[in-house]
């Protein structure tokens, strides 16, 4: 071999390739992403430092007795924190696990596993830390509590209250604030990737800051689910994003997405619904070929690990074979097995038209087959909430829901505010120009085939899961929650670099975004600063006098295993403060506790009293707890109270005295009006009758 041989080997070797770069990766550097993580994390732990702010503002929540603080986490969170206090209080975490999982204290008569009912990880990861921090503590002599006398005013004894990370409630309430707060990390991060910019991070955080009291409820109920799931379903929405816009696929990108849905499943029911809302809106991405075909696999693969694992540690909850989000992963599955053949449709009508027949038709029937399979009807409610809401039908069990004012309709007052805080026609400007530029930009009757990967999916499927969720708010304005912070995110969209620089020259793209950034801001702190204000000027003591009184009556004059029926807010408390049996609980999504609370509530019936004393009897029940306010008309719509409530349900006996009277004429002076019931106690708004 020739010396000029080699040396053109060796000048071919150092020659390098040129490698064209990909359009879809993120051109930024090391520098510029540690800046944005670092941000994300600055604005996380700020949101829960404010979250705490006003949770203490609202129940001067450090000057309390640990009772008081029991007694201030109202009707399902008092049934959560329940589960906590026994984790932590056993003999050892594995004897309190067990008594979670063979339960026979929540619904007296049955023995019920709580974890596969009410998605309790978050309880059990938070008294399983609690337990290892307060060991530790104690071999380490750490002082982790600091605890004062407080007064209580003439007639009460003083009460002792404990402040720091010992005491179990700050631990549980620092917890529940600490995962809350990404939610604002989250939509910085989400921002910043719809923007490809630091500024576009920057207006979500404002826009979530101004309109904080709109889209969250966690200062107010941490122990409810969605104080745990949903900043684990936003951050699910960054990566979807990310792996979107950078078109990622592989097995690394399955594991990550499983990682964060899982959780989110374990800790809330309805985080099936919303994970079917995203995976319609990654089928719109796919079916519009705004995504290859790769990527769209590794998000649905993410899916249904995700839904696998969930699945197993639910011990096989049957409510989420039946759900509508593993009929979709089902039928989505089945149109991705066809894409080979239907890549032949190029006529773009005819091609989405049979995918949208096949997912919808699909999901349709995969759920009613499975729910009739296995005769569950635990989410049948769902749809007649649903059904409620655009036709004239009513029963007990919607009207339980629909008198509520989180599942009304989305006030006008709510579409005010955030039109008036710009955060509405912001938000929903760019996502509206991303649906008329499927008509105006794009081929609209035949497809490429080969180009499967539009530009910019992830700003159309967070325009999707956008719709998605102002639909679910204007319906139930509960679900604000995920409608409110993802128009924060999408406003992001205003300062996107690849949209600014079609209407203006790239070299002036970033000192124009940043003065769009400064001015929007500038005119949405008009009404945002105030709204901050007046989050901050709520200033309250949590006080029950009434319910303390009750509760060192149960606990002083009855049994222990005396059991209890009664409200499901109020039974909530009763366990979770006296931890006696209960019939009833706020926890109404299973068709039996909806059967087993109607026999409760038919207290407030027309039916003969014989009949109701024999029904609750029949269920085990010792005492009934009674309030006044149960048989007051309702102060807005009269077919909310319980004797309409009733009246529709039992027509039999419309025309029947109904038992509220019956009650309210005992407790003035005839006693003996209620037999077989019994009036054991009557003090300031809470009565009980012993059965």
């Amino acid at each position: 071999m020739s010396p000029k041989a080699g040396t053109a080997k060796e000048k071919q070797k150092e020659k390098k390739k040129y490698v064209p770069p990909n359009p879809h990766e993120l051109d930024h550097g090391k520098l510029w992403w540690f800046s944005v993580i670092l941000l994300a994390l600055f604005f996380s732990v700020c949101n829960s430092l404010y979250l705490h702010k006003l949770f203490e503002n609202d129940r001067h929540f450090s000057h309390l007795a640990d009772f008081e603080r029991e007694m201030s986490y109202r009707t399902e969170m008092g049934l959560y924190f329940s589960y906590y206090k026994t984790l932590i209080n056993a003999p050892t975490f594995l004897t309190g696990l067990r008594e979670i999982t063979e339960d026979s204290v929540t619904e007296y008569g049955h023995t019920i596993n709580t974890l596969k009912r009410f998605n309790l990880y978050p309880e059990v990861t938070l008294g399983f830390l609690y337990r290892q921090f307060h060991g530790i503590a104690k071999v380490m002599n750490w002082k982790t509590e600091t605890c004062w006398q407080i007064g209580r005013g003439e007639g009460w004894s003083p009460v002792q209250s404990c402040a720091g990370l010992g005491n179990s409630h700050y631990f549980y309430i620092a917890g529940a604030f600490a995962i809350a707060g990404t939610v604002a990390g989250s939509l910085f991060l989400l921002g910043t990737l719809l923007s490809d910019s630091i500024l576009g991070g920057l207006l979500s955080v404002g826009f979530f800051a101004f309109n904080h009291g709109e889209s969250t409820r966690v200062q107010w109920t941490p122990p409810l689910r969605e104080s745990f799931s949903y900043p684990l379903i936003i951050f699910l929405i960054v990566i979807v994003t990310y792996v979107l816009r950078t078109q990622r696929s592989g097995r690394f990108w399955v594991l990550v997405i499983s990682a964060i849905a899982v959780p989110a499943m374990l800790s809330w029911q309805f985080a099936q619904f919303s994970f079917f809302t995203q995976i319609c809106a990654i089928f719109a991405t796919y079916a519009l070929d705004y995504a290859p075909i790769s990527t769209v696999k590794t998000l649905l693969y993410g899916h249904l690990v995700s839904f696998a694992v969930s699945f197993v540690f639910l011990f096989g909850n049957e409510m989420l074979l039946t759900s509508l989000y593993f009929s979709s992963l089902l039928s989505f599955s089945i149109i991705l097995l066809i894409d080979s053949p239907m890549q032949k449709v190029t006529f773009r009508p005819v091609y989405v038209l049979v995918e949208i027949a096949i997912f919808l038709l699909g999901t349709i029937f995969i759920k009613e087959g499975v729910s009739r399979l296995l005769n569950v009807e635990d989410d049948a409610h769902i749809f007649e909430i649903l059904k409620s809401k655009f036709t004239d039908f009513a029963s007990f069990h919607t009207r339980l829901y629909t008198c509520a004012a989180e599942f009304d309709f989305m006030p006008k007052d709510t579409i005010y505010l955030l039109t008036y805080s710009l955060l509405l026609p912001a938000g929903l400007m760019m996502p509206l120009d991303q649906i008329l530029k499927i008509f105006i930009s794009e081929r609209i009757l035949w497809r490429e085939v080969e180009n499967r990967d539009k530009k910019s999916p992830e700003l159309f499927f967070n325009t999707i899961q956008l719709l998605s969720s102002g639909c679910m708010a204007l319906l139930i304005m509960r679900l604000k929650l995920f409608f409110t912070p993802h128009l924060a995110a999408t406003a992001a969209m205003l300062l996107n670099e690849k949209l600014v620089s079609q209407v203006t020259r790239r070299s002036y793209g970033f000192f124009i975004r940043f003065a769009v950034l400064g001015g929007i801001l500038s005119a949405a702190a008009y009404k945002g600063i105030p709204a901050i204000q007046r989050q901050l000027s709520i200033i309250g003591e949590y006080s029950n006098p009434d319910q303390e009184l009750l509760f060192n009556w149960i606990n002083e004059q009855t049994a222990k295993d005396a059991v209890f029926g009664g409200t499901m807010p109020v039974m909530a408390n009763v366990k979770l403060s006296t931890m006696r049996p209960i019939t009833n609980h706020p926890h109404y999504e299973d068709v039996g506790i909806r059967e087993r609370t109607l026999k409760v509530y038919s207290m407030f019936s027309k039916k003969p009293i014989a009949e109701v004393h024999a029904m609750l009897k029949g269920m085990g029940m010792n005492y009934f707890i009674f309030q006044t306010m149960n048989c007051a008309p309702h102060h807005a719509r009269a077919e909310c109270s319980y004797r309409s409530m009733w009246d529709l349900h039992d027509p039999t006996n419309r025309n029947r005295p109904s038992l509220c009277d019956t009650w309210e004429k005992a407790i003035g002076a005839q006693p003996a009006n209620i037999e077989p019931f019994k009036l054991v106690y009557h003090q300031h708004g809470y009565i009980v009758f012993q059965i």
